[in-house]
Formats: C-alpha cells, sequence, structure tokens
C-alpha cells in the first residue's frame, strides 16, 4: 500500500508538468507545420527516437550502475529499460491511440525495422550512464523528447491527420508521455534495486 501511494503521488506531481509541456509542444509543432508549412515528420521521428533510446538507456544503466557496482547487469538493464520504454512512449501507445481515435495510423517499429541503430543506440546511452554515473535528466529535456517523438509519430504515420485531431493528440501524446517515462523512473528502483521512491534518484 505505501508503494501504490508513493506511484500515485508521483504521477500526480508529473501529470500536471507533462500536460502543460504536451500543449506546448502540440503549439510548437501546429506552428511549424501550418505556419512555415515545413513538413519532416517522419526525419524528425527518426532523429528523435534514437535520442530518446540514448538518453533513457543513459540514466537507466547510470541508476542501476551507481548501487550495484556491476557493468554487465547494468549494460543489460540500460538496454532493455531503454528500448522498452522508448518503444512504448513513442510507437505503442501513439499507436494505440491513434487506431482509437480513427486516425488509421500505421505501425512503424525501428527496433524490429531498424535493430542496428536502436540496439546501437542503447549500447552508447548505457555506456554513457555507466561510465559518467549519470542519475538525472533534467525533466523538462526528457519530457520534451518524449513529447516530440511521440507527436511527430503520429504525423508521420497517421494518414487521417488533420488541425482539430491535435485535440486527441493532446489526449494521446499525454498518455503516451507520462506512463512510460515517469513511471519507469519509480519502476525501476523497485525492480531492480528494490529501493523505495524516496531513496533513489529521479530520471528527471
Amino acid at each position: 500500500m505505501k508503494k501504490t501511494k508513493q506511484l500515485i503521488h508521483e504521477l500526480k506531481h508529473h501529470a500536471p508538468f507533462t500536460l502543460i509541456a504536451t500543449v506546448l509542444g502540440i503549439i510548437i509543432v501546429l506552428f511549424i507545420k501550418y505556419i512555415l508549412a515545413l513538413s519532416f515528420e517522419q526525419e524528425a521521428f527518426e532523429i528523435l527516437h534514437p535520442i530518446h533510446i540514448i538518453a533513457s538507456a543513459a540514466v537507466s544503466a547510470g541508476i542501476f550502475y551507481k548501487y550495484k557496482k556491476s557493468i554487465t547487469p547494468a549494460l543489460i538493464v540500460g538496454i532493455f529499460s531503454a528500448i522498452l520504454i522508448g518503444s512504448l512512449s513513442d510507437i505503442i501507445l501513439p499507436y494505440l491511440g491513434g487506431i482509437s481515435f480513427g486516425l488509421q495510423t500505421n505501425f512503424h517499429l525501428p527496433i524490429i525495422e531498424k535493430p542496428l541503430m536502436i540496439l546501437s543506440s542503447a549500447i552508447i546511452g548505457s555506456l554513457i550512464g555507466i561510465s559518467t554515473k549519470l542519475t538525472k535528466l533534467p525533466h523538462l529535456l526528457h519530457v520534451a523528447i518524449s513529447i516530440f517523438a511521440s507527436l511527430f509519430y503520429l504525423l508521420a504515420f497517421s494518414t487521417n491527420f488533420n488541425p482539430l485531431i491535435f485535440i486527441l493528440a493532446t489526449i494521446i501524446v499525454f498518455i503516451a508521455v507520462l506512463i512510460p517515462c515517469c513511471i519507469s523512473d519509480i519502476l525501476l528502483p523497485f525492480f531492480f534495486l528494490g529501493k523505495s521512491i524516496k531513496q533513489c534518484s529521479c530520471k528527471h
């Protein structure tokens, strides 16, 4: 019960910031797409997703190595955590959200289609985390990467997208960012380190 209360507390703490950041991110993308008339959604996603993998792997591996001082397990945790969380946040949840709202979103999973690039990103990030003992990432940076990766995925791979759909995109991206990115910072200590939330560093 205590851990459940801590989990709920952390979600409540992160939710308002994540919602505001999501709305601001969508406003920026609207300006770029419809005012500046620039179109680079897929290219942006293909860049942001590996960056998200690197950042997530660095902190996951850094947190594990800080407490366990074991390189191989830290490397495995960093790779597994980053690919799982990155795929869930940037692709799977946006895809499910797009399908649920009738956006005719196509499924595009880089870990299957470009495994070497994604695995390399996870390894590089994990090695960075282990070597620097990185345990924190600015919340704004992590959330921003997640928001834009999720949003550009929806834009790039949805065939039934129009400006009004951005209202629905707010809901989709908010959930896609809040659940994987914020909860991963709490669940990682629980499952891999056996420490309480307050004892461990948060990625953000």
